[in-house]
């Protein structure tokens, strides 16, 4: 890795510096410090195919792809902001994935599933970034398969076969001291099949959601802290797809009830808005077991006035360079 990846560690321009300097600062103010064995800070985020890399700082009409050097570290410092991200749309070439690792430095540390064959599968992988000064991983890794007898629920809202893109589970831990036990956790990633229509989405998030459940409620669980994360391509809050992957317990916070999901979002029209991306866990209703972290607060990054600003590029070209997908993160208390 390291004699392919050199580039995105050479000193970029003075202006794209100059211009990461706002984003650094844009980041201080909307993103919480990492406090040692305090807080935690999750995120999740939809990178729009995260495949590969033009090694440039600025690219040429005819360079292809679009995504470069400069873009790369924007989306860089982003990450580099969080203890652990969820990653959607990681593509099989994984060209962008290993410069970001090279660029975030050898304190932080990368798990990826397989490529998804098949045409729903839009090649794509589910991957996990983390610091490991924060962030370990404790021992669970898997993709979750459905059992068969759930395939062959009649119902029109059952899914009869397995997901287009394989949930992710990932266990970690992070904290501890001498007087305090570290704090374990599960991640389950997924990126929901669009489909043709919101109908078409209902069986595979209300999958999600009974698996979950199940995996909560089982007395030979791993852990009970369950986090689901990821693009569930929900159209609205409390539609049938929002009911669909709530149905079972799973709990949204408030603050991100409020918050815009893709840079195409249209402030003015609210109806309009997307919820495609979500955090979500179990917090002792329906008789689930509730999360042993206490929530602090979550939010969302909004890069589009700070990425790439002075390129002046169109909301489509912007979307292919960092993403067309904002960031969502939470983050929780390590203290008792």
């Amino acid at each position: 890795m390291s004699s392919v990846c050199e580039k995105i560690l050479d000193s970029p321009p003075e202006e794209i510096e100059q211009e990461l300097d706002k984003l650094r600062a844009e980041l201080d103010n909307e993103i919480p410090e990492k406090s040692v064995d305090k807080n935690l800070l999750v995120a999740t985020w939809n990178i729009r195919g995260f495949g590969g890399l033009t090694e440039k700082w600025v690219v040429a009409d005819s360079d292809s792809p679009k995504r470069n050097l400069h873009a790369l570290r924007c989306i860089t410092e982003i990450v580099s902001r969080f203890d652990v991200v969820a990653l959607q749309e990681v593509k099989g070439n994984i060209k962008s994935l290993r410069h970001m690792l090279k660029a975030l430095g050898q304190n932080w540390a990368l798990v990826l599933t397989d490529v998804t064959k098949g045409a729903p599968g839009n090649s794509e992988r589910m991957a996990y970034v983390f610091d490991t000064r924060r962030v370990q991983m404790s021992g669970l890794a898997c993709e979750l398969v459905l059992p068969e007898e759930q395939l062959t629920q009649i119902g029109e809202d059952a899914l009869s076969k397995q997901f287009a893109r394989t949930p992710y589970a990932v266990s970690f831990r992070a904290g501890g001291s001498p007087l305090r036990k570290p704090k374990t956790f599960i991640l389950v990633t997924l990126h929901v099949l669009y489909g043709s229509n919101a109908t078409q989405r209902v069986p595979e998030l209300k999958a999600i959601a009974e698996w979950l459940s199940d995996w909560a409620t089982s007395i030979n669980c791993y852990d009970h802290n369950l986090i689901a994360l990821g693009d569930f391509n929900i159209d609205r809050a409390d539609d049938e797809l929002y009911q669909a992957f709530t149905s079972t317990g799973l709990h949204v916070p408030e603050d991100l009830h409020k918050v815009p999901r893709t840079i195409f979002s249209v402030s003015d029209k609210p109806n309009l808005e997307k919820f495609y991306d979500q955090i979500a866990w179990f917090t002792g209703a329906n008789n689930m077991p509730a999360l042993s972290m206490k929530h602090i607060k979550s939010g969302y990054f909004g890069f589009t006035d700070v990425a790439l600003s002075t390129l002046n590029l169109t909301k489509t070209q912007l979307s292919w360079r960092i993403s067309d997908h904002y960031p969502l993160w939470t983050e929780f208390s390590l203290e008792k």
